[in-house]
């Protein structure tokens, strides 16, 4: 969300980054949010005037009483009931007001960096480099419910018949890999300096948008029907979340968390062949980081989170690429974000493990998380969020990856003492 008076003394730069981002749209809610802006001033200076003439127009009640002037204090009185009536009438046009300008301010969408290149969606995000060297081996993979049904590992059928689509039960050898891959995101940011932290699961609704778009939130959130509650679709909502209304101290930035949840998201829409089995579904387990720092800082760990996942990814074995996200494909919220994608040596290509996100100060003006500085002003903090991990679908790039002619799985060193020292996984059938 903007600065109001951002946007007031910088339409013009507001309205090219709404076309930048190509949702030209959007447009007239720029004129239109400094209009009522306006009008809101000054209806604002209309009930001062109102209020200082009613205190001052009140104390010579009083003295007309005193005096025996009963007509005077009767005229003051009517005055002052006139003014009151004047004054409910204005204070309730103001909140009108600053309803219609608070609706607009959360569409505009926020100012991207300068650095992000610009195109319509995400078939224009550009390949910023690969590590690691993509493999296709020279037997043919089988898709990843397969593999995972080799090992008596997924049970889709049993799932649909408990909670429907998008559901799954995971056993043996492939939900203690799903477990395994959690403890080791787990540990390995911890080993990186990250506090690991187990948030709630569900959160207000002012806390829902407070951390991401209208659009957003209707795709993703799963409401609970008569609370003030939804389910989270990532931990990112409620660690962030954390700190609203909080004035921060200055010498404790940067926040750095790591925190584990399930995930729960609607999944609108129609999703094509690739997308079946495990790749896209309502319910998840995921590792999170999170960032909370001074607007300086907030770049330079913007580029340490999306390496921490790359990191990760590389130590179990799995080539990766960052994708730098063009402007269309980026959410109204964010200021810069780069996509971590695994190679898929069965469909040879990379597809989408990660996300790393800087969303300025966006979030901390919606929530009010304000840092309170060493010269004793206070300001906005900056939020950055990135994905750790995120099983099942990054376990679809884990089976490919290390994927042997004979079915067998291998366990990569890292991941070992998180499977029992277990070096291969052998399938059942």
């Amino acid at each position: 969300m903007l600065d109001l008076k951002f946007i007031r003394e910088n339409p013009e730069i507001v309205k090219q980054n709404i076309k930048n981002k190509f949702q030209d749209a959007k447009l007239p809610l720029v004129d239109e949010v400094i209009a009522l802006d306006e009008e809101n001033r000054k209806a604002k200076q209309q009930a001062d005037a109102l209020r200082a003439n009613r205190n001052k127009v009140s104390k010579t009640i009083g003295k007309f009483m005193a005096q025996g002037k009963k007509e005077e204090a009767e005229a003051a009185k009517k005055l002052v009931t006139e003014n009151s009536e004047a004054l409910a009438a204005l204070e309730a046009k103001c909140a009108e007001l600053e309803e219609k300008i608070k609706k607009i301010l959360m569409t505009i969408p926020n100012i991207i960096d300068p650095s992000v290149p610009i195109g319509k969606d995400d078939s224009e995000n550009v390949e910023v480099q690969r590590y690691g060297d993509p493999v296709v081996p020279d037997f043919e993979i089988p898709y990843h419910s397969e593999i995972m049904e080799t090992f008596n590992g997924l049970d889709l059928d049993s799932a649909r018949r408990v909670a429907g689509n998008g559901f799954y039960y995971l056993m043996g050898d492939i939900a203690r890999l799903h477990s395994a891959v959690i403890s080791y995101a787990r540990d390995f940011m911890i080993d990186r300096g990250f506090t690991y932290c187990i948030p709630p699961y569900m959160i207000r609704a002012n806390v829902v948008t407070g951390v991401m778009s209208f659009a957003e939130m209707d795709a993703m959130m799963y409401k609970i029907e008569g609370e003030d509650l939804y389910l989270i679709g990532t931990s990112e909502h409620s660690m962030i979340g954390k700190f609203i209304d909080q004035i921060l101290d200055e010498k404790k930035l940067p926040y750095t968390l790591t925190s584990y949840s399930p995930c729960f998201r609607k999944e609108k829409g129609a999703h094509g062949i690739e997308e079946r089995g495990v790749y896209r579904i309502h319910q998840f387990e995921k590792q999170e980081m999170i960032v909370v720092c001074k607007p300086e800082d907030s770049m330079m760990w913007f580029e340490k989170l999306w390496q921490n996942t790359v990191d990760l990814f590389r130590s179990l074995d799995i080539p990766v690429r960052t994708l730098e996200c063009c402007s269309g494909d980026l959410a109204d919220l964010k200021v810069k974000s780069i996509d971590v994608e695994a190679w898929s040596p069965r469909q040879k290509k990379y597809f989408e493990v990660g996300s790393c996100s800087n969303l300025g100060d966006a979030q901390a003006r919606r929530l009010k998380i304000r840092v309170n500085g060493a010269d004793g002003k206070k300001y906005l903090a900056h939020t950055l969020n990135n994905t750790v991990v995120a099983p099942p679908r990054m376990l679809i790039a884990f089976l490919e990856n290390n994927l042997n002619a004979d079915g067998s799985v291998n366990v990569p060193a890292a991941l070992r003492p998180y499977m029992g020292g277990k070096e291969k996984l052998i399938p059942k059938q």
